[in-house]
């Protein structure tokens, strides 16, 4: 085959990758297709792509044609694909083992022998480098710099296909966010708004019959208790948004109203029961408070001291709950911080720990200086948090468990589930008033799925002998930073 024709072929090769890459998102399904027509292209034994992985700075095995996936991982400094991730540039070695870069304990990983190889950026389109392409043994002769430009024509199709995959990922993702939000705010407002009417309707009915009270206070107890759920939604969600009540959209306005309407019904009745009247000014104040403009106050706050109400107020909630702390907080630490701020970012936090802990559990606390920096810690021994719903879980109204499986219960309850707004709302406080949260989670080995169910006590756990055993299983850090300079006082 004359040079001309060679190359005319190669390069139909390269347009038929094209096509099966345009006609397939799934990766698993892709990337064997690649490394064969690659493989074809280059007239080379093994194919190879590692990606970047951001978190780690690593360079991972995405997938290969003799290596398992994530099987092995470089730093981005070390090998020949770190030198070309870190300058971009393609690299040819027709003579490896005399190349310090290249690493001869993958050979010995794989039982491979390398006889040359070439390696190649993965650049997208933001010039980005998101890993590295390498195909090894070329069957005849050596590589060349026309091989060279073949194969970073044919990366540009697998950048491409790597992207658009990823997009389709995310998509998935976010669709089934969508989906579980809808039946989540289904769930959540039904059984309260049916309770609410119920509980007027009866009342109604009572006093119109017989001019009595009696048993007033319990269905209103019931009802205000199922009011209260809706004005928390409200409240989590005002800490979200912006306080421009016209940007409220009608579904939510209505809702308001409704909660409203219901309060002056009760209003009705308050001069014939004066511990019902202490009630509805309660929730009337409530309601004024949160549809009133709220202006932040910064003040020194004694971090320890703090902690310390958090956590009171935290343990006269939880009620039963049998739950271990262990606190270490620096006493000398101090932040000048709204006092409304922290105490939702820190009393959301501690609650969503004491939710996700089952009973005989340990939840732990720390706050130290960290360069410079305050940070506090809440640390669970829970079930975790699955790969998939870690990228969500900031996103609004997604509680982690399965949907046929989740129940709104009292507040500090194991898997007390709640509106999924606590976490969003943190971090759009966070976000507002200069400080950060993070969070690291493993999902309990006993129990993979969302759907799979923790008993709520660990002696009633059948998959484990033990406590310890609970403790490295599954848990989940969420940490507050805070970017000011730390304030210290003396003792």
């Amino acid at each position: 085959m004359s040079s001309d024709k060679e190359q005319a072929h190669y390069y139909r090769q390269i347009f038929k990758l094209g096509q099966i890459i345009t006609s397939e998102t799934n990766l698993d399904k892709l990337f064997p297709v690649i490394m064969e027509q690659i493989n074809q292209i280059m007239q080379t034994q093994r194919c190879s792509i590692f990606l970047h992985d951001v978190d780690n700075d690593e360079l991972y095995c995405q997938v290969s044609t003799d290596l398992k996936k994530d099987e092995i991982r470089i730093c981005t400094s070390h090998g020949l694909a770190g030198w070309v991730f870190q300058s971009k540039t393609a690299q040819i070695l027709n003579d490896p083992y005399s190349d310090p870069r290249f690493l001869q304990k993958v050979d010995k990983a794989t039982g491979f022998k390398t006889r040359n190889l070439m390696c190649i950026p993965l650049i997208n389109r933001k010039n980005i480098c998101i890993g590295t392409l390498q195909v090894l043994n070329k069957k005849e002769a050596l590589f060349s710099d026309r091989d060279k430009d073949l194969l970073i024509a044919a990366s540009h199709y697998v950048v491409i296909s790597l992207e658009n995959a990823r997009l389709y990922k995310d998509l998935k993702v976010l669709d089934k966010a969508r989906e579980r939000v809808v039946d989540h705010i289904s769930h959540e407002l039904k059984t309260p708004i049916s309770i609410i009417l119920s509980v007027l309707t009866q009342l109604e009915r009572r006093l119109a019959d017989s001019g009595s009270i009696k048993g007033v206070d319990k269905m209103i107890q019931r009802g205000l208790r199922n009011v209260q759920r809706l004005t928390d939604l409200q409240e989590k969600a005002d800490d979200i948004l912006t306080h421009d009540v016209e940007n409220i959209s009608q579904e939510y306005q209505q809702l308001i109203n409704f909660i409203e309407t219901t309060i002056f019904l009760l209003d009705d009745v308050q001069n014939q029961e004066s511990s019902f009247s202490q009630l509805t000014g309660m929730i009337l104040e409530r309601l004024e408070d949160m549809i009133s403009h709220k202006e932040f106050h910064e003040e020194i706050l004694h971090i320890k001291t703090f902690m310390e109400m958090i956590f009171d107020d935290a343990s006269s909630s939880m009620g039963k709950r049998k739950i271990s702390f262990i606190a270490d907080v620096d006493d000398t630490l101090s932040i000048l911080m709204d006092k409304t701020v922290l105490t939702k970012a820190c009393g959301g936090l501690l609650k969503n720990a004491i939710e996700n802990t089952p009973d005989r559990g340990t939840i732990f606390i720390k706050a130290e200086s960290v360069n410079n920096k305050i940070e506090i810690q809440f640390k669970d021994y829970g079930v975790g948090i699955t790969k998939e719903n870690q990228g969500l879980i900031f996103g609004g109204f997604f509680h982690t468990q399965d949907t046929m499986v989740y129940s709104s219960k009292t507040p500090y309850e194991f898997n007390a589930g709640g509106s999924g707004a606590d976490l969003l709302r943190i971090k759009t406080l966070a976000e507002r008033h200069g400080f950060s949260i993070g969070f690291k989670s493993i999902r309990c080995r006993f129990l993979p799925r969302d759907q799979d169910i923790c008993p709520g006590d660990i002696e009633k756990c059948k998959n484990i002998a033990s406590i310890q055993e609970c403790r490295s299983s599954g848990r989940s850090l969420f940490s507050l930073q805070f970017q000011s300079r730390p304030m210290v006082i003396d003792q």
